[in-house]
């Protein structure tokens, strides 16, 4: 069975003291990273148990008290016992049943708890839990896991990496990996949907699955009209990779400023969109002003859209790859050092990378063909900040544009 990057990074952590909780959208496979992580623990003759909050008398027996876990596992002695929760956002609080938990049986006791919803996971862990727990964020698939997940072998993410390391490298496979991330650029990463067979099927599912699980962050949210969060995550879809502009939202949509930012806000903790900030010195000036707006799987995006061209033949080609290179350097730096830079007259760079204590500084503009690109248009920046490099990525890329998949 595939494992996922960031597998590696739980296992490790489950040496730890601190208890783990996986967070992440619905169906990115937390389930199945659990049920992994069980198998490889019985392996080791560890003491494990795997209980689902989705059944509701579990559920309500924990809501009685956090020590009923014991009716359904027991500590031995004082060898560890790893309970393996799924869906703990389920439970009335989730913080306490943690707390207590940890403060009373740590040494004897380890959790690793999944929840479908950064929003519930806020909301309802009202104790900070420091020291006693670590988040980890589980996506969907990025392109390497997807070449992994797609050929059933390691040979095209390995010729991926060698990519990446030398700009100039020729790699025979250049036209398998094309059409692969043509795909992926089209039906984006969620495990069920890059497993499926067809483009029917993949259309069918990724359908399915958005609308149904939306209905649910609907549900949960407590979200009262139901048309207008629908209309302005179309409107958001649109605009990946433009300015969020919240007040032409509101007028656009006839509906408060208030209700339009509760309801990004609710779609950034189901972790269906992400915000970044633009890149100033001034910290103050950062936060104040517009953010930009990018879809964390690219086939979730399509689907709201309703739109699986290939790329080559899509308006919004820009906007695609622009929001392939963010969910490319999230993965690569971490999401919170990624900011743009964009100029009153109008002049912008996608992204800015400034990650403290590397002395290495990036800016990156993306673009389908490099042949759009103007050098000249991004001299201020240069002029303000020439610590930064300046670079290029693009699909067809030419003269000193670099390959996209070398990002």
């Amino acid at each position: 069975m595939r494992k996922r990057k960031l597998y590696n990074e739980v296992k490790r952590h489950v040496a730890e003291k601190e208890y783990t909780v996986i967070t992440g959208a619905r169906q990115t496979g937390k389930t199945t990273l659990l049920m992994q992580l069980q198998e490889d623990l019985l392996s080791e003759n560890k003491n494990v148990r795997y209980i689902s909050l989705e059944d509701p008398d579990i559920l309500s027996g924990l809501n009685d008290h956090p020590e009923n876990i014991f009716n359904y596992l027991t500590l031995n002695g004082k060898d560890k016992t790893y309970l393996l929760l799924d869906e703990i956002q389920y439970l009335d609080n989730p913080s306490n049943f943690l707390k207590f938990l940890f403060d009373k049986y740590a040494s004897r006791l380890k959790i690793v708890a999944t929840g479908s919803s950064a929003f519930y996971i806020d909301r309802k862990f009202k104790d900070s839990l420091a020291g006693r727990k670590r988040l980890f964020t589980l996506y969907t698939l990025d392109f390497d896991e997807f070449l992994e997940f797609k050929t059933e072998s390691t040979s095209l993410t390995e010729e991926l990496i060698e990519i990446r390391k030398n700009e100039k490298y020729q790699s025979l496979k250049r036209r398998e990996l094309s059409i692969l991330f043509s795909e992926y650029l089209t039906f984006g990463g969620y495990p069920a949907v890059v497993l499926s067979n067809t483009p029917e099927k993949k259309k069918l599912l990724l359908k399915d699955l958005v609308h149904s699980y939306l209905q649910k962050d609907i549900l949960e949210s407590r979200v009262r009209d139901e048309k207008n969060f629908y209309s302005l995550l179309i409107l958001l879809a649109s605009q990946a990779g433009n300015i969020l502009n919240m007040n032409e939202l509101s007028n656009t949509l006839g509906i408060s400023v208030t209700a339009v930012e509760n309801y990004i806000y609710i779609l950034q903790k189901s972790f269906h969109v992400h915000l970044i900030r633009p890149f100033h010195t001034n910290i103050r000036k950062e936060l104040t002003k517009m953010p930009k707006v990018y879809f964390n799987d690219i086939g979730f995006r399509n689907t709201i859209l309703n739109s699986y061209q290939s790329i080559e033949t899509r308006l919004d080609k820009g906007a695609l790859i622009e929001n392939y290179a963010f969910i490319r350097l999230r993965q690569k730096v971490g999401q919170e050092y990624l900011k743009f830079w964009r100029t009153t007259g109008g002049n912008e760079i996608d992204f800015i990378i400034n990650v403290p204590g590397k002395s290495k500084k990036e800016a990156i503009e993306i673009k389908f063909n490099s042949t759009s690109f103007n050098k000249k248009k991004y001299k201020k920046f240069l002029e303000i900040y020439p610590e930064f490099t300046l670079n290029v990525r693009a699909l067809v890329a030419k003269n000193n544009a670099t390959d996209i998949l070398a990002l």
